[in-house]
Formats: C-alpha cells, structure tokens, sequence
C-alpha cells in the first residue's frame, strides 16, 4: 500500500487527525496536573468537544455525499485546525471560550471521520481496501501506544498552550494532504437534510447484516467499554493495590490490536463476517476478568485478547461497509455507523457509575459480560452476516 502516492497521503492525513484526537484530552489533563485549568474545566471542554462530533457526524454524512469528499475533509480540518488555538488561548483564562473552541474542534473531528471512510473506497481498489483499512488502524494504534511518552518529553521543554496549538497543526495536515478522490459529483436536486439523511438510514436497512453488526458493537462499547473503563482503575487499586495493572492493561490493549491490524490485513477467512463479531465477543472477557478474583497477568491477558479481536472486526467491517454500500451514500451511512456505536459511549458512561452505585460492580460487570457475547452471537444469526454481503 505504501507504493501508492495517494494511499501514502490519505494515511498521513487520517494518522494526523487521529492524533490530534487522541492528543487533546492527554495534554489538557497535563494543564490540570500544572493547575492551568481545573479537573471541571477539562471535563466541560472534552464534554462539549464530544457534543460538537455528535452534531457534526450526521451533518458530514449528507455533505460528503453531496459534494466532494475531499472538499469536505478540507473544511472539517480547517474547522479543527483553526479552533484548537482558541482553546490554549482561553486555557486558564475564559472556560467559554474553551468550551466555544472545543466545539468547533469537536464538530471538525465528527465531520472528517464519514469522508475520510467514503475517500478511501474512493482513493483505494477494492482489492486492496482491507490492507488500506488495516494500515490506517495500526497508525492509530502505534500513535496510542507511543504518544503518551513522546508527549510527556515533549511537555518538558515546551508549555502546554505550544502542545495544544500543536494539535492544531496536526489538524491542518488533514486537512490540506488527502489527495482528490475519482469520484465525480453530479448535481441534483436538493432536499432537506432530514430527508437525504433518511435514504442513508434506509439504504443501511437495506443490509441486514451492517444493522445487526451495528446494533452489536453499539452494545458492546455501550456496556463493556464503559463498565471496564470505570470498573478498572477501581480494580488495579482496590485488589492489585497499585496503578500498574491499570498501565499495563490499556498498553495491552493497544498491543492486541496491533496484533490484530496485522493479521486481519494479511489473512481473510471464509466466514469473514463470522470471524469478526467473534472477535468483537472477546471483549466480554474482559468484565470476566475485572469480576473474577485472578492473577494480574490475567486481567492483562484479557485485555491482549479484547484488543485483537476488536480490530480483526473493524477491519473487516470498515471493508464490507466500502464494498457493500451504494458509494453515493456511503458517507451518510458511515456517519450512522459512528453516530450510534461511538457516539452512545458517553451515554454508557454516564449511566455505568450510578448503576455501579445502586447494584453493585459485581452485577454490573457480569451484565456487560453477558451483553458482550450475546450481542454479536444474536447479529451472527442473521444471515448476510456470515460474509458480511
């Protein structure tokens, strides 16, 4: 894939963006260790920041559709670029303009992320759309991995307003490298938004196997992502009585879907749609773990496991979405696809902390293990899911 010139720049632009996501929350939670801005500060911005990609995604769905998907990406990575200074601007200063910044910021992220999936079914042959996919994640995965040491250097020689305009430089790559896709935009009639985000809905209906796929991984991150998230630092002090097991398990995390990345780009099994949510079952042993009284090695294995398995679906669900979709509406089905599964992820968390409170963590953990294996075996019984066509 790297002997592609158009490929090499749409991976540069989608690895910029995903670290100046990734970046932002890290290094506005070093601007509350120096006290430049309050944990309630940080928590108001990346809360509205989340807003603003809520609002955006449906939006970008219907615009990369109606126009050129590389004129959307400009727009969105101009939005981001030119808002993040904004917010080293307010930091310590004025949280609405933080909070103004952070939206724009967060409407840029949510608007770049259905084009840039419609861009590549554009820019790259069907044939080589599952290695492209594949090699986007591991950039983002070797980002999460290295990001956090390399940003912690680099806040020893530079403040923390210089990192946050950093991110902004990061979104300005996005915007202006992805290179022009083939596809040719004809003109039509237009109509209301609701109605043209109403024919990605049905055109996403039309596939049977992309709802009920969509129906498990929203339930999984909903339940299982949310419960860990909260339930782990808990367990890694409470039981392990250090923070170790907590570092150690995100890293593991992240080095399971490296391993996964690699071998969903290199190997394609016949029940391609089988195997995936199969992997996206695997996060359910992870609550298993959290819940069980076993050693630390086992927790992190789960994790290792998790990791895997939720990339060796990706892969292949990001490549069926590209090949299955009608490509006039692929960015609006797209944005459903990150509406529903990562935008609930703030709602699950919302929720998982005062049912933790009222029931228990024990009951609330074997829930989310049970969801999590559940919900993909019940989308593997419909049966266009077992190729994902």
């Amino acid at each position: 894939m790297l002997r592609s010139g158009a490929f090499v720049r749409l991976w540069t632009a989608v690895t910029a963006s995903g670290l100046a996501t990734w970046a932002l929350p890290f290094v506005l939670g070093l601007a509350v260790l120096e006290r430049s801005m309050t944990a309630v500060e940080l928590g108001v911005v990346l809360a509205v920041r989340t807003a603003g990609f809520l609002v955006a995604v449906p939006v970008a769905g219907v615009l990369a559709d109606r126009h050129p998907r590389r004129r959307v990406v400009l727009w969105s990575g101009l939005a981001a670029g030119l808002g993040t200074p904004l917010i080293a601007v307010g930091l310590g200063r004025s949280l609405v303009l933080m909070a103004v910044a952070a939206a724009v910021v967060g409407a840029g992220q949510g608007a770049c992320r259905p084009a840039f999936q419609a861009l590549t079914a554009e820019v790259v042959a069907e044939d080589g759309r599952r290695r492209a996919n594949a090699a986007m994640t591991l950039a983002v995965r070797v980002t999460t991995l290295v990001a956090p040491g390399l940003t912690a250097l680099l806040a020893l020689a530079v403040d923390t307003p210089a990192l946050v305009v950093a991110t902004g430089v990061l979104w300005l790559v996005a915007a202006f490298v992805p290179p022009a896709g083939d596809r040719v935009v004809v003109p039509v009639a237009r109509r209301r938004f609701a109605a043209e985000f109403g024919d990605g809905v049905r055109e996403a209906r039309r596939h049977p196997w992309f709802v009920a796929g969509l129906g498990a991984l929203t339930a999984v991150i909903a339940t299982g992502y949310s419960a860990t998230g909260v339930v782990l630092p808990l367990v890694s002090r409470d039981r392990y009585g250090t923070g170790a097991v907590l570092a150690a398990a995100m890293t593991a995390y992240t080095v399971g879907a490296l391993v996964g990345a690699v071998i969903a780009a290199r190997r394609r099994p016949r029940a391609e749609g089988w195997t995936a949510l199969a992997g996206l079952a695997c996060y359910g042993f992870v609550p298993l773990s959290l819940l069980l009284p076993v050693h630390a090695a086992v927790v992190i294995a789960a994790y290792v496991v998790a990791g895997l398995g939720i990339e060796l679906f990706n892969v292949p669900w990001f490549t069926a979405a590209q090949r299955e979709v009608e490509p006039s509406k692929l960015a609006r089905v797209s944005s459903l696809d990150f509406l529903l599964s990562y935008g609930l992820a703030p709602v699950g968390l919302a929720l998982i902390a005062p049912a933790i409170d009222g029931f228990g963590a024990g009951v609330v953990l074997v829930v989310c293990a049970v969801v999590c294996f559940a919900a993909p075996a019940a989308a593997a019984l419909v049966p266009s899911s077992r190729d994902f066509r």
